[in-house]
């Protein structure tokens, strides 16, 4: 299987006591499956998976298999810095029917090369699903290496990397040390940076996990593939200035502080978020208000 294009990190929604909203939930699915998102991601980051237990996480990933019924592939966030619960997710998510997973480097212990690469291995050789590698040290405290992810991309299991460091010289590494997979079509490389999305796929990225598309998912979409032609690039250039502000903005505040304001400002979801994270500070309520009132969504 091969995921490429727009594949939109969703949010969770949830009610202003915590609680999941799961009728929001379903209309942020048909929105993104009607504007032509190539796939979503359920459960990552940006849908809150530090905060959400084990049951509620996988009553999730349920939801989110029923609700897309086979109309796009879903990939469900089972990282943990834990391997043996990372294992069990990906387990529980196989069996659930998702299409994919998405596995953050271990956080907060801080393995080394050798500690990544037994950790995603273990993963690999326990759970026969498509999983993908993420890279995202600015939140994580742990890079895992080019050169780890080049004998990584080596097992049937690991069909990609989402990498969310923005650095152009990393994706070049990966691509050449990643080359014989990306070629066999066995290795996608992702991007997990809007601001620099753009630009990734430009030289040969496959898609970007990105958390812009939940507010714009068919420019995004639009963007990803004018990219992917040279072509069209001029058109993704003039997309990706459109973008570039609500990229930037997005991140005033810990993700997804400013992308749930930014969807509950648009009536689609309510305030709620979960501890330790809490709303958008008001300081930031003009720049964002502002950004969203010149992209019409507001």
């Amino acid at each position: 299987m091969k995921i490429t294009g727009a594949i939109t990190a969703i949010v969770t929604p949830m009610r202003e006591n915590g609680d999941i909203d799961y009728s929001s939930l379903e209309s942020l699915i048909e929105m993104q499956i009607d504007n032509g998102i190539s796939s979503i991601v359920a459960v990552g980051t940006t849908g809150e998976s530090a905060t959400i237990e084990v049951v509620e996480h996988l009553e999730i990933i349920e939801f989110f298999v029923k609700k897309i019924d086979g109309r796009i592939p879903l990939i469900a966030g089972t990282g943990a810095n834990a391997t043996k619960e990372a294992i069990y997710l990906t387990d529980s998510a196989k069996d659930l029917g998702v299409d994919a997973v998405l596995l953050v480097t271990p956080y907060y212990n801080k393995p080394n090369q050798e500690g990544l690469y037994q950790h995603y291995m273990s993963i690999a050789d326990s759970v026969e699903i498509p999983q993908i590698l993420y890279n995202v040290p600015s939140r994580t405290a742990v890079h895992i290496e080019s050169k780890t992810v080049s004998k990584l991309a080596q097992h049937q299991n690991i069909i990609g990397l989402k990498d969310a460091t923005g650095d152009m010289e990393i994706f070049e590494q990966l691509n050449k040390l990643c080359a014989f997979e990306i070629q066999n079509n066995t290795f996608c490389l992702y991007s997990g940076d809007d601001e620099t999305s753009c630009e990734f796929i430009k030289r040969g990225g496959h898609g970007s996990i990105s958390v812009t598309s939940n507010l714009l998912p068919a420019l995004v979409s639009s963007m990803c593939k004018t990219a992917k032609d040279k072509d069209s690039e001029a058109e993704a250039e003039r997309i990706n200035e459109v973008l570039s502000e609500i990229n930037r903005v997005l991140f005033i505040q810990s993700n997804p502080i400013p992308v749930k304001y930014a969807l509950f400002k648009m009536g689609l979801i309510e305030k709620g978020i979960r501890l330790p994270l809490t709303p958008l500070g008001e300081k930031h309520f003009d720049v964002l208000n502002n950004e969203l009132e010149k992209l019409d969504l507001i």
